[in-house]
């Protein structure tokens, strides 16, 4: 299913809480929780979101997948930018909400984690086995070869051809980019596959472009496997998380949403919380002794 903004949707209808942090923790003590996670769970180690209190989407657009493979000036625009945010993405820590969800992984409480991030910041906490729904940034991939590689090793050749583009100090984007003066992107040279000479994109899924088939497969048979859902930090505004809610749903499994703002789930939610998501799984794992 293609990845797109939900524009129609604005998110501004008022949260209706339902249940509270024990009802989250009796959901919990099933185990066999499967979790997703989005951007609100990264704002604390400094990362912003889309659609947050403090978002991104008013005032920043991501590029579309049809932008960056029809238009070598929009690729170009692309790397400089993305080149320029990449150092504050790669020194980005876990916060206390990653870490606390590895302690309940590790206890039997999650059976598996879908992340919509792509920052690392679930795999850097200790959860390995976190699904990348939507790619990551710390690999780019060819679109002629299929050649995979790190992005450290892409960022080195980017800085040889370009310099130190992130000493900028503009803020950065959720994914990954910052704003930069047109003059820096018009003299950026982007660097080409080491394999073929091919065009290098991110290793993550654009809006516009399909999430690999298998990888949906995959991420619902991880819901049928669980005994719940338990959104964390998402406004679930693009299909491509929601469809997994009203999976679950469908299949009688009780949702659990905990997000700082309205999500387009939260018709669908038996527990639904506003608290911050650090300090509160932090304390869930505590009390259930994980």
């Amino acid at each position: 299913m293609r990845v797109r903004a939900m524009t129609e949707w604005q998110g501004q209808e008022p949260v209706v809480e339902r249940g509270g942090p024990a009802e989250l923790a009796e959901l919990l003590a099933r185990r066999a929780v499967v979790v997703l996670s989005g951007a609100g769970l990264s704002t604390e180690s400094g990362i912003p979101d889309y659609r947050g209190v403090t978002g991104t989407w008013r005032r920043h657009r991501p590029m579309t997948y049809q932008e960056f493979v029809a238009d070598p000036a929009a690729r170009q625009r692309y790397w400089a930018r993305s080149h320029a945010g990449w150092r504050g993405i790669a020194r980005a820590q876990p916060n206390t909400g990653h870490h606390a969800v590895q302690r309940l992984r590790g206890s039997g409480h999650l059976s598996a984690v879908i992340t919509q991030n792509v920052d690392g910041l679930h795999q850097a906490a200790g959860t390995r086995d976190a699904v990348e729904l939507h790619g990551g940034l710390d690999r780019v991939v060819c679109l002629d070869c299929r050649r995979t590689s790190g992005r450290e090793e892409l960022d080195q050749r980017l800085h040889a051809l370009n310099g130190a583009l992130w000493d900028s100090g503009a803020r950065t984007n959720p994914d990954g980019d910052v704003e930069l003066p047109q003059e820096l992107v018009t003299g950026f040279r982007v660097a080409p596959c080491t394999a073929c000479g091919g065009t290098l994109k991110p290793d993550v899924v654009f809006f516009g472009e399909n999430v690999p088939k298998e990888r949906v497969e995959h991420c619902y048979r991880l819901v049928e496997g669980g005994q719940a859902l338990l959104v964390l930090g998402s406004s679930l505004t693009v299909m491509s998380g929601l469809r997994f809610v009203r999976y679950a749903v469908k299949l009688g499994r009780p949702v659990a949403i905990v997000n700082q703002g309205p999500t387009r789930g939260d018709g669908y939610a038996a527990v639904r919380l506003t608290l911050p998501l650090g300090a509160a799984l932090t304390g869930l794992a505590d009390q259930l002794g994980s």
